[in-house]
């Protein structure tokens, strides 16, 4: 029998791809090794295991996540709100795809614009398993985050749009995606995904199934980045500042509010069943029922600094 590890690169492998805070911090990969036949050979079966969703059949959501309660409540807002997310940045890699100068950028940000459409998808099909009618879904996932929506996710949008489609400029959404949106999601995907695994599983093979995908997605745009100052040293003072500026407005965005608020929510919840979580720990020596609001939060930051700090580096904006 053919093994998985002959099939699949190991960070598109479901079963032996690295954490995401790991693969973000350390893989490297390139646009021509990720093109449209590695992501058809590696991403539908070696990370999804053949469900669009990312998740396995057997694994079912618990009686008590469809319970109306705190643990429900929050992850139905993280799962709305990471939707939306997904969605804005599946439109916004369109730009990419149709400016990118050469071949291997088309066809990357082409996949990379499937990977974010099916997140979306993946997070909203688990809003339906969580008891969620098809037909009130929208709807649900306005009244649950619509308003997070628009304080954080709108102008985002907005400062993507700028650069992608009022000035077409392709290197600048590339860094805007993978320092501004990319770098700082990606450690709260993280804890999402741990958060989750002895509450949720079907969530967090979801998220698992995502971190992979993501993983690529800042390794390979951060070596196209690298490679373009590497060829025009003259856009360096350019690029880090459109960092700067990219970094003062997410500074200014409601985000630790809006996370502390979905914490707190999950803290009831855990107090609600610590007999799940039992002695299951969040990092190596810290058991979930130990952690705190503050505590996760004050992880997730640190993480996400630690991302930032190591993508800025490899592209050689760092000063």
């Amino acid at each position: 029998m053919t093994t998985s590890i002959a099939k699949f690169p190991a960070e598109a492998d479901r079963h032996r791809a690295p954490s995401l805070l790991e693969g973000a911090l350390h893989t490297e990969l390139t646009p021509e090794g990720c093109d449209l036949g590695y992501w058809f050979r590696a991403v539908p079966e070696g990370t999804l295991g053949g469900d669009p969703m990312g998740r396995s059949a057997d694994v079912s959501v618990p009686a008590h996540m469809m319970a109306d309660g705190p643990l429900r409540q929050a992850v139905m807002q993280e799962l709305a709100f990471r939707s939306m997310a997904e969605e804005k940045a599946a439109r916004a890699l369109s730009f990419l795809v149709a400016y990118a100068p050469d071949l291997a950028g088309m066809d990357f940000y082409t996949s990379q614009l499937m990977d974010e459409a099916r997140h979306a998808y993946a997070f909203r099909g688990h809003l339906l398993e969580l008891g969620v009618p098809a037909y009130q879904l929208e709807a649900t996932m306005e009244d649950l985050a619509g308003a997070d929506r628009d304080a954080i996710l709108a102008p985002l949008e907005a400062f993507g749009r700028s650069v992608l489609e009022k000035d077409r400029d392709y290197i600048g959404g590339v860094i805007t995606l993978t320092v501004l949106v990319e770098g700082v999601l990606a450690p709260t995907a993280e804890l999402s995904e741990r958060k989750w695994r002895p509450f949720d599983p079907p969530a967090a093979e979801i998220e698992r199934a995502a971190g992979i995908d993501e993983i690529r997605h800042l390794s390979v745009g951060s070596t196209i980045v690298r490679r373009y100052l590497q060829c025009h040293p003259q856009e360096l003072r350019r690029i880090r500042e459109l960092v700067a500026q990219g970094m003062e407005l997410w500074s200014r965005l409601p985000v630790q509010e809006l996370t502390f608020r979905r914490e707190q929510l999950y803290q009831r919840g855990l107090e609600q069943h610590r007999h799940i979580a039992g002695d299951y720990e969040l990092w190596p020596g810290r058991r979930l029922v130990d952690t705190t609001a503050e505590e996760r939060m004050l992880a997730a930051a640190e993480w996400a600094c630690a991302t930032q700090e190591s993508r800025l580096a490899d592209m050689g904006l760092t000063s």
